[in-house]
């Protein structure tokens, strides 16, 4: 069971998450949903994750609270992380950097590049 490769996933839109979720498992990764800002610590916790995507204008899930946190918990502050912004949203952008998220990228990139994006993200960090 500890080969299994979870990825938490901070996306509350259920359409955009079921295509997350068809990128990655043909490829073997099991998801786990954030579905509340709360749940977060439990999950990662839990589920021992490899990395985490986050969509930065994710109204819902209050993103930047989710990722203060986690960079302050001990337990996954070097967790790898990929987000996506809209594009035109600079400030959005900057404070993704400023939370030490490894990489952030346009929703439109994210969805063309999806899986290619996280082992990018996954492989810089574990070398």
């Amino acid at each position: 069971m500890d080969d299994t490769k979870t990825i938490l996933v901070a996306v509350s839109d259920i359409f955009f998450y079921t295509k997350i979720r068809d990128a990655f498992k043909p490829a073997g990764y099991k998801l786990e949903r954030l579905r509340s800002s709360e749940d977060w610590q439990e999950k990662a916790l839990k589920s021992q994750p490899i990395g985490m995507i986050v969509n930065m204008n994710d109204d819902r899930l209050n993103t930047p609270d989710i990722l203060k946190a986690l960079k302050a918990s001990q337990q996954t502050e070097s967790l790898p992380i990929l987000a996506f912004a809209n594009h035109e949203e600079v400030g959005t952008w900057k404070l993704a950097k400023d939370l030490g998220i490894q990489k952030v990228v346009s929703r439109n990139e994210f969805s063309a590049r999806t899986l290619a994006l996280f082992e990018e993200v996954t492989s810089s960090t574990s070398s």
